[in-house]
């Protein structure tokens, strides 16, 4: 088995190889929409192979990271990862995930996330989920809102009428909000994603800020009619703004949509606040509700480093990593000022914790008290544990929307 780089003249085989670890065949695009697999930037791509042919896959994205604090910081975005049914459990995916960490870490880049297809999977190469998602639906006949539209309007766009606006509104979300990627602009040209990253028929409808400004989007469709039950669903692809009240704005303009049953709004931060903007607090409910990124620390110091803090203080963290040996070891994180160092230490540990963990609660969406409880974490004196959720927390619930 030879694991090697591939070539832009790889693509063809290296979407066939991925399709088929997955049991599926390459379609052709509907007209008007981009093959997702268009946006694979082939220079950061691994393929094994046996006997000189393709039997498993692996590609990473170049994208930026939003920190807690607002610090953008570049990061793989691991993705096609794929083992023929015939080549499984055989050590390739393992052999293929060691080279491609090898890989990320020569390029400088200390952190890799990616979206697990699977959550017992990629723990064992050190990566921990760290943010969430939930789908919120809403039955419209119970809609009513509590208070009155915060300040702005909605303008209702088709998708293809949009130009780079979406992009642009993107941009500005994702610098804001802890947890979220860049966009590469040829994602955006291709279609190479899912709506409104995709070129597919959709509605937008921006929310403008009070002096006019795009500062908010939603993708969405009005679904048919079931013909049982007779509900009508309004679904919302992807619901970004750049703040609360063009989520408020958006949410409103929801609610008011005559001629549907319920708002289905597929991908929300986990404990958000929009429904509490109902009366009827149970007019919404929560379901879906999953991990979405998952990260992977390649160089403690920088990644402790790269985030903003709310809090001073100090702590001492040992960090196992069976993967990448030289990634252990024990770490003393000292934040003044709300910036932070980190470097190595021989003193005692305040916790002790596995770098998949260590990637869970590095965005803030997950607290270290939280894995103490579940044995993940471990603390020399419990009294600790307090600091370290204070230290590790975010200014706004980290999330992601982006697919890759």
């Amino acid at each position: 088995m030879h694991i090697r780089a591939t070539r832009e003249a790889d693509r063809e085989t290296f979407v066939t190889t991925l399709l088929a670890a997955f049991g599926q065949v390459p379609e052709t695009p509907a007209a008007g929409e981009g093959a997702w697999w268009s946006g694979f930037e082939m220079d950061r791509c691994l393929i094994a192979e046996d006997d000189g042919r393709a039997v498993a896959t692996a590609g990473a994205y170049s994208f930026e990271l939003t920190m807690p604090g607002g610090n953008l910081l570049p990061v793989a975005g691991i993705t096609a990862v794929g083992v023929l049914p015939s080549h499984r459990r055989r050590g390739i995916l393992t052999s293929l995930m060691r080279r491609q960490l090898d890989d990320v870490a020569d390029r400088g880049e200390c952190l890799a996330v990616l979206l697990a297809s699977e959550a017992v999977i990629y723990r064992r190469f050190g990566y921990g989920p760290a943010t969430f998602t939930q789908r919120l639906t809403v039955a419209r006949h119970r809609a009513a809102l509590a208070g009155p539209a915060p300040a702005g309007s909605v303008v209702v766009r088709q998708r293809s009428e949009c130009g780079d606006d979406l992009a642009a509104v993107y941009d500005a979300y994702r610098r804001t909000q802890p947890g979220a990627l860049s966009r590469p602009a040829k994602s955006w040209q291709t279609g190479a994603g899912q709506p409104p990253v995709a070129l597919t028929q959709r509605l937008v409808a921006f929310h403008h800020d009070a002096q006019g400004r795009p500062n908010g989007y939603a993708s969405y469709l009005v679904g048919a009619v079931d013909p049982v039950t007779g509900a009508r669903p309004l679904n919302v692809d992807e619901f970004v703004a750049a703040d609360r009240d063009a989520y408020a704005g958006l949410f409103h303009f929801f609610a008011g949509h005559d001629l549907v049953t319920e708002i289905v709004l597929k991908s929300v931060p986990r404990a958000g606040w929009l429904r509490w903007l109902l009366t009827d607090h149970r007019a919404a409910t929560v379901s879906k509700d999953t991990d979405w990124l998952w990260v992977r620390v390649l160089d403690v110091p920088r990644a402790l480093a790269a985030r903003g803090y709310r809090m001073d203080g100090r702590l001492v963290l040992d960090v196992a990593d069976s993967v990448r040996p030289e990634v252990a070891g024990r770490y003393a994180l000292t934040v003044s000022g709300g910036t932070a160092a980190c470097e190595r230490t021989d003193e005692a540990a305040d916790l002790s914790l596995d770098v998949s963990d260590l990637g869970s609660v590095l965005l803030g969406g997950v607290a270290p008290s939280a894995l103490a409880d579940a044995g993940r974490v471990r603390a020399g004196d419990p009294r600790v544990l307090p600091l370290a959720d204070a230290l590790f927390g975010a200014e706004r619930t980290p999330h992601t929307v982006h697919w890759f």
